[in-house]
């Protein structure tokens, strides 16, 4: 089962930064997962609220500042000076430091409550640029955002997210748009969906699974992987655990 970094190493570090992912890195995880969104001028930031407050303390949508604006907020002003001051980064700033790292990367794009027009266009410009086609995936809750992404790269994966209660004949919907992947909350699954998902040949990486319950529950459905706020944590136990699935 792959270990999915939920905003980089975010259990312990402010989320969405670099500092989180290179954490996250050094805590062993297969995968980082992160937000995507654009700025007034039409940078690819990561950042996962629309708004800036809760991360930063300043008021005001991500959408209405420039990326010079955003550089200047602090992304790790929750923990009051601990691990410094934290730039929002740009998606090419995080690609050309992944790039060299051997780890994949979940894309998910944050624009279900605003479109960011073009944001499908410019990250896949992004991969390409980058080389990174075979160690990325799209996902998103705006499910017409993957059919565009498919469009643009049909070889990169896509996962649907959902939130409860889920998504009704979820193998079905998948299938038919060519999505490989279903990202739905824990709460959301249980034998009969994680059975059909599997007999369509459709993965599943399952969302934000922090406490040793839902560890278990996601190893014996044998799901591929779990999304964590604490990478260190499951990694470890599944190595320390000989008869999972690891990945290497």
């Amino acid at each position: 089962m792959k270990v999915i970094a939920h905003r980089g190493y975010s259990g312990k570090y402010p989320e969405n930064t670099m500092l989180a992912f290179k954490m996250a890195l050094e805590a062993g995880c297969d995968e980082i997962e992160l937000d995507i969104q654009m700025s007034a001028d039409g940078r690819i930031v990561i950042f996962h609220d629309e708004s800036t407050g809760r991360v930063t303390g300043v008021p005001g949508l991500v959408r209405n500042f420039t990326f010079e604006e955003l550089r200047k907020l602090d992304a790790s002003a929750l923990y009051a000076g601990k691990f410094g001051f934290n730039p929002v980064p740009s998606l090419e700033e995080y690609f050309s430091w992944v790039k060299d790292t051997g780890i994949s990367t979940n894309i998910e794009l944050k624009n279900s409550v605003f479109y960011y027009e073009a944001l499908e266009a410019k990250t896949t410009e992004l991969i390409k640029k980058y080389g990174l086609e075979k160690r990325v995936m799209f996902s998103s809750f705006n499910h017409a955002s993957l059919v565009k992404c498919k469009e643009l790269a049909p070889s990169i994966p896509c996962g649907v997210l959902v939130s409860a209660p889920g998504l009704g004949n979820a193998p079905c919907f998948l299938k038919s748009f060519g999505f490989e992947y279903y990202h739905p909350d824990i709460g959301c699954l249980n034998d009969e969906t994680v059975a059909e998902c599997k007999k369509q040949g459709i993965g599943l990486n399952v969302w934000t699974v922090n406490d040793m319950g839902g560890l278990l529950r996601l190893e014996e459905w044998g799901c591929d992987g779990i999304i964590t706020n604490f990478p260190d944590v499951c990694k470890k136990w599944l190595k320390n655990n000989p008869s999972l699935r690891v990945s290497p």
